[in-house]
């Protein structure tokens, strides 16, 4: 009886398959608040709730920053590959891409939190005031292989399968000098693994961060604010200038990033790094050059966590300490820079760490 029974709930998957008919879409994260999400440290925004999905170790934090400082003028024409449909134009810089909109921040923040929602994140920072929005850990159920039984019983018990991977997408708006905006995207990923050569628990590790799923979801965006599809693939399709190769080394025993290119787009690439690799920007400053940044530091070397891999180090968090990351330009020719809290520059090994999270990111 129980062997006749297996069998015919295979028959009825088998006929289920037979009506099912697969996506081809290679994105899609509507799953994203069915399942537990994965948390990040404590102190990048609270504590965790499911520990399959914790973050050990440190964390670079994670809040925000104002929109609406003062900006210098825009890169001049040339400096960027561009392409513009009506009043909307995509940017780029080597493997960066980034919106530019002849709108205020203000009339974009509204649609710009519904093509989240509708997409189907949860969002994690959702802060109008600074600019900032930030999705939840979610995984990209299109990543799932979808066999005969996947695509039958797998609709029904959808919590049995997951790819091992989680992303976070980071937004900014930044007002720019002409009262229009400039929107960023940012990527996160995490990926699970065994602990162990015994493969009886599992750890959350850092992966590389993914530009193509960033520029996927520009173009996205773009259709949302008005491109239509056609339009938006061809300007994401338009190649992109070689960016810049990022040197860390030092100037007068301080470290620093060096960078061949001028102010704006050396700012942006540095706000770009920051928010890819988790920073917590308090605060920016376009004007003078600086970012307003907290850094948890690593200080026991024997349990290296989330953050502090990236880093260098390893261990319990401590309080995290405040740096300025400063950018400082001479025609082509740009230097980023970490000043302690009072301005100074700093030269300790934090500060070596900020900086080459930085360049590993430039690459």
């Amino acid at each position: 009886m129980k062997h006749n029974a297996r069998w015919g709930l295979l028959g009825l998957a088998m006929a289920l398959s037979a009506c099912s008919t697969l996506d081809s879409d290679k994105i899609d994260y509507k799953s994203a608040s069915k399942g537990s999400t994965l948390e990040v440290p404590p102190d990048l925004t609270q504590l965790t709730r499911d520990s399959r999905y914790a973050l050990p170790g440190n964390a670079v934090s994670a809040a925000a920053f104002q929109v609406g400082q003062s900006t210098k003028a825009s890169s001049p024409a040339g400096s960027t590959g561009a392409a513009q449909i009506g009043d909307v134009r995509i940017e780029r810089n080597g493997n960066q891409r980034w919106l530019v909109i002849d709108r205020p921040a203000d009339k974009l923040w509204e649609p710009v939190r519904d093509f989240w929602l509708s997409s189907g994140f949860n969002l994690e920072q959702d802060q109008a005031q600074l600019g900032i929005m930030e999705t939840e850990w979610a995984e990209n159920r299109a990543k799932l292989p979808q066999d005969m039984i996947r695509a039958t019983l797998g609709k029904l018990f959808d919590a049995l399968y997951s790819t091992g991977e989680r992303d976070k997408f980071r937004t900014r708006l930044e007002r720019s000098a002409n009262g229009g905006t400039e929107i960023y995207i940012t990527h996160r990923g995490m990926v699970e693994v065994y602990a162990s050569a015994t493969k009886d628990s599992t750890v959350w590790q850092p992966r590389p961060s993914d530009p193509e799923l960033e520029t996927e979801f520009l173009r996205r965006l773009m259709v949302k604010l008005g491109v239509t599809q056609e339009q938006s693939q061809a300007i994401v399709a338009a190649p992109a200038l070689k960016a810049a190769t990022a040197r860390l080394t030092t100037a007068n025993n301080i470290p620093v990033v060096q960078l061949d290119e001028g102010f704006d787009r050396a700012w942006r690439r540095i706000g770009l790094a920051l928010d890819r690799t988790g920073f917590t920007v308090e605060d920016r400053n376009r004007n003078d050059g600086m970012y307003f940044v907290r850094y948890v530091a690593p200080t026991d070397k024997k349990e290296p966590g989330f953050f502090s891999k990236l880093l260098g180090g390893g261990g319990s968090a401590t309080a995290p300490l405040k740096y300025r990351v400063t950018v400082r330009s001479q025609g082509e020719q740009s230097t980023v820079s970490v000043l302690n809290e009072a301005g100074a520059p700093e030269s300790s090994a934090n500060a070596e760490r900020i900086l080459r999270v930085l360049a590993d990111d430039l690459k």
